[in-house]
């Protein structure tokens, strides 16, 4: 198992070799020392450039910062999630100290205020002097930093929007803040718990604990998601929680899996083409990217259309696709496809003869817009 486990590794972490690593040691007011950190900038990443990015702040960034890094460079090369900034703050022989905390209220005080004050007002405004940073900002923690990472939650205005809490070890009283301050948020948070069942019986105790309160809420800004292990120890769980964190902080920007499209898109009773619509505009609203909207997801919508037979939605279907992807047929495709299925045939004629100019994309020739055509004219006489 311990070769394996560095097998896997070094195979997820070499991809951090693809993306561009630096390192930087920066001076704080606040701990009155130095800290080291590391950075991993997307492939292509250019200073200057009109694109942010999230960012990913890695507590325990000495031996947390790869994994992390190396997972996140994998899943945006699939286009799971979005390319991101991950740093990683190391914290090597200093762990207690940042993390201290007074035993009557669970709250930051001496070194561990210091550290807290150092991340929200020194860290994280470089960062973003410094370098292309968005809105979308999580935390991961690991053991003490899991616990430590909620204080941010705390906030009345949270600084980070996701949190990735493994194998925490709770203060006491953070098992009564935690769900207070579910409650009262308004803003969107997304946050993923993790233990497995071989942490210290209190530990997990605990963390079992605050799933319980956390599942109990049901607020739509609120995206929770817990997973507890079998037979992971607390340093190889990080290996498989993290991968579960992004899929589901990050599903809603993934492709529609055949399981989002029988489970949830077949059944709709709206517009198919609005739920496309909305789920672009909630990957622009959380993570502040306009993505384009992939050609998977056109298909599917296209297919859900088609099985339904609701074939008045190809109009709406149609212009969005023109609207992303100008100069190919698949607008063309999908507004003929309208007036052929509402009674126009001629119109549906006229749009496949005139897509004739246009690039062929995802399946969609224009031998096959031709071929349509010619059938209409066959059929009707034109």
């Amino acid at each position: 198992m311990k070769y394996l486990f560095s097998f896997l590794l070094l195979f997820i972490t070499s991809s951090v070799v693809n993306a561009q690593v630096k390192h930087e040691i920066i001076r704080s007011a606040k701990l009155e020392d130095s800290r080291q950190i590391k950075i991993q900038l997307p492939r292509g990443y250019k200073q200057g450039s009109q694109n942010t990015y999230p960012l990913f702040v890695v507590f325990d960034g000495d031996y947390m910062f790869e994994l992390v890094a190396g997972n996140v460079d994998y899943y945006s090369y699939w286009e799971d999630m979005p390319e991101a900034i991950v740093v990683g703050v190391n914290q090597f022989g200093k762990r207690d100290d940042d993390c201290l905390y007074a035993e009557k209220t669970s709250l930051p005080i001496g070194a561990g205020a210091n550290f807290f004050e150092f991340i929200g007002l020194e860290l994280i405004p470089y960062l973003e002097k410094n370098y292309n940073i968005g809105d979308f900002k999580v935390a991961v923690g690991h053991g003490d930093t899991a616990n430590f990472i909620n204080y941010y939650l705390l906030k009345e205005a949270p600084l980070f929007k996701g949190y990735i809490a493994m194998s925490p070890k709770f203060a006491p009283n953070m098992l009564e803040y935690i769900p207070e301050q579910f409650n009262k948020l308004q803003a969107p948070i997304s946050y993923y718990l993790a233990d497995t069942n071989t942490d210290k019986k209190i530990m997990l105790e605990m963390s079992k604990a605050l799933n319980e309160d956390l599942s109990a809420i049901n607020k739509d800004n609120i995206k929770y998601s817990y997973d507890n292990f079998d037979k992971e120890t607390k340093y190889t769980l990080p290996m498989h929680a993290i991968p579960s964190a992004l899929e589901n902080i990050f599903k809603i920007y993934q492709p529609i899996s055949r399981k989002e499209y029988k489970e949830v898109i077949l059944p709709l009773e709206i517009s198919p083409v609005l739920y496309l619509q909305e789920k672009y505009e909630s990957i622009s609203s959380l993570f502040g990217i306009d993505k384009k909207i992939l050609i998977n997801d056109f298909k599917a919508i296209a297919a859900a259309i088609e099985k339904n037979e609701s074939f008045e939605y190809f109009e709406a279907l149609g212009k969005m696709a023109r609207k992303q992807y100008p100069s190919t047929l698949l607008g063309s495709y999908y507004m003929a496809r309208f007036y052929e299925e509402t009674g126009e045939p001629k119109k549906a004629m006229r749009t496949y003869q005139s897509a004739y100019t246009l690039k062929g994309i995802a399946g969609i020739t224009k031998e096959l817009m031709l071929e349509k055509a010619e059938a209409i004219k066959a059929d009707f006489g034109y």
